[in-house]
């Protein structure tokens, strides 16, 4: 009978444990069509620090897009565009990853680490960034 107690206390500490370390989950709709507003939307806009799941969902009917993530050195960090290319230079910004070439009605997702911080995510497809999709995440301690 000791042993099966053991086993169970076992069991309730590693269930605890699992949960503590348990990835948070961002969804993020993309929506939007060539000529139109363009959105990127997330479920949340505050976080805590730590391993984080972005589930993005391609809401578009027609339209490709793609979900950059960038951490920003401050809320109010100035992302310039590339003149006559209407894209963002990534290099000149820290790039976490991105979910790319997302078709009509797809989904992606990307896994990071997130340290403290601002961030945003942004879709770099010519035009769409300054058409309106982006969105600011910010990740507390």
């Amino acid at each position: 009978m000791k042993y099966k107690s053991t086993a169970i206390a076992a069991a309730i500490l590693f269930t605890m444990a699992s949960q503590s370390f348990a990835a948070t989950v961002v969804k993020v709709v993309e929506g939007g069509e060539a000529g139109g507003p363009m959105t990127l939307t997330l479920d949340r806009s505050t976080i805590k620090a730590g391993e984080t799941i972005f589930r993005v969902h391609n809401d578009a009917v027609a339209e490709e897009h793609e979900m950059v993530l960038v951490k920003l050195k401050s809320p109010d960090q100035k992302i310039d565009v590339v003149a006559g290319k209407n894209r963002i230079d990534e290099k000149k910004l820290k790039s976490m990853g991105e979910v790319s070439d997302l078709k009509p009605g797809a989904d992606g997702q990307l896994k990071a680490k997130l340290t403290p911080g601002f961030y945003v995510l942004l879709c770099n497809i010519k035009g769409h960034y300054q058409a309106g999709m982006h969105a600011g995440l910010t990740v507390t301690s």
